[in-house]
């Protein structure tokens, strides 16, 4: 009769109370709307794919500073080798839930003295009682019969939270890759707009050296001499506040190294005159690439299990337990054959704990779950949301930069004629210095302009990479 209860009983051990899993829409379009349109109408199903490496993105770059940078961050970072850690917590995590599929064996041996009280109810008092001792030797078994999925969901949350972590730890990873490229650029514009002051300083205190001399020979009047002092120390001054810039970003370069600004310096170098190219794909493609939608994806899971756990509380709990020991009043017969016990039970069909009422616990434990699922569905469609917009911003950037610095070029162009012509003018005593200055502060803004959306180029350009996910 016992063995007809086994079918029963593997069935129910094989069920699960958690609801079929549905993906909320993405809202994610067929096309990008800063993109050419030479990828329109090309929609593909997309499946999560963060397992996929992301490469080595920055040596589209061709900057071989800025590769032993990347190396030196992924392998030293503080914030990346905590976010290890809290996988590897996860990952515990996971190996606590998966125990309780299997059974428990607790061993225990144990030795006591105890003497009798020599009275009892309405005897008075009796004999004196002798002392005995007491020493017991054994094993307990327990294990609970996974009834209703409830111990299966709960491991089906912790492998879900733990593939949530891996994603999260990949998302950090690309998120500091990008903050060293964007940093390392930035140092780099810097560093270009630099080149251009001190050349202008260098020139304003020529044009100074000159004009003092014209000033003495009487043909020029002192205050163009005034005013030549006062645009050379505009222009120290800017060289300054760029100066000061870049030792801030470097400084930040040197956290993001794991290192002390003090003991990190980097050598100036030139900007890379033009961005590489990068193709931003299908949209379709942003779900497969972006570490932080498979990690909103993963806790979507893991909400969605933990509705099952909740569910099997309202259900009947089996425990199986076994005791074997020995037991025996003088330690010299403890392992006796005669000294041995065992026990039974509860056996299946026989003893069930069935809640009867909790004051509602199960029950708002339960709608907590649903809220949770609720909660991870928005975050799901708002990560992606947010992602969509990455990567249309990127592009707008990319694309209007591109056209910024055609229109400086003309700028800049135009405005070094400009300036030729007025120090002619000025040199043949056509016109008066103030018409030089000017030309000569337009030139000067133009050509800072044109190293400011150089550098702006480069760094859209790792946003973009940053937002397609690492690749393309």
């Amino acid at each position: 009769m016992k063995l007809a209860w086994c079918p029963v009983l593997l069935a129910l051990s094989a069920c699960s109370l958690a609801p079929p899993l549905e993906r909320p829409a993405s809202g994610v379009p067929e096309a990008w709307k800063e993109a050419s349109p030479a990828i329109e109408g090309q929609w593909a199903p997309a499946l999560p794919a963060d397992a996929l490496s992301r490469g080595a993105w920055w040596e589209v770059f061709a900057d071989p500073a800025l590769s032993v940078l990347m190396r030196d961050a992924t392998s030293a970072n503080l914030d990346l080798a905590a976010a290890a850690a809290r996988v590897e917590q996860s990952r515990t995590l996971v190996k606590t839930a998966a125990a309780a599929q299997l059974p428990r064996i607790d061993f225990g041996a144990g030795a006591a003295a105890s003497k009798p009280a020599n009275v009892g109810p309405g005897l008075g008092t009796g004999p004196d009682l002798a002392a005995y001792e007491r020493y017991s030797f054994g094993a307990a078994l327990s294990y609970e019969l996974d009834l209703f999925g409830r111990v299966r969901d709960n491991v089906r949350a912790a492998d879900a939270d733990l593939n949530g972590q891996q994603a999260l730890y990949q998302s950090f990873v690309l998120a500091l890759q990008a903050e060293v490229a964007r940093t390392y650029f930035l140092i780099r514009a810097t560093d270009a707009e630099l080149v251009v002051l001190r050349t202008t300083v260098q020139l304003r205190r020529d044009t100074l050296t000159l004009d003092a001399r014209r000033v003495l020979a009487g043909e020029v009047s002192e205050v163009d001499l005034v005013r030549a002092e006062a645009e050379l120390q505009g222009v120290r001054t800017a060289l300054i506040g760029v100066e000061r810039t870049r030792a801030q970003y470097e400084h930040a370069l040197a956290i993001l190294l794991a290192r002390a600004p003090a003991t990190f310096a980097l050598a100036p170098a030139p900007l890379s005159a033009a961005p590489p190219r990068v193709p931003p794909g299908l949209p379709s493609t942003l779900l497969e690439r972006r570490p932080d939608i498979a990690a909103a994806e993963r806790r979507l899971e893991a909400a969605n299990a933990r509705i099952g756990v909740a569910k099997a509380a309202f259900y009947p709990l089996l425990n199986l337990t076994a005791d074997a020991s020995f037991v025996a009043n003088d330690i010299g017969q403890l392992f006796a054959w005669s000294a041995r016990t065992w026990a039974l039970g509860p056996l299946a069909g026989l003893l069930l704990v069935q809640p009867i009422f909790d004051g509602g616990r199960n029950a708002a434990n339960l709608e907590r779950a649903q809220a949770a699922l609720t909660e991870e569905t928005a975050r799901y469609r708002q990560q992606i949301l947010s992602a969509v917009r990455e990567v249309e911003d990127a592009l707008v950037a990319l694309r209007t930069l591109a056209e910024q610095h055609d229109t400086v070029a003309n700028t800049l162009a135009a405005s070094t004629r400009a300036q030729q012509l007025a120090q002619q003018r000025f040199e043949a005593g056509q016109t008066s210095y103030l018409e030089v200055l000017d030309a000569q502060r337009q030139a000067l803004l133009a050509e800072r302009q044109t190293q400011q959306i150089s550098g702006e180029r480069q760094l859209a350009t790792v946003a973009l990479i940053r937002a397609l996910g690492g690749g393309w």
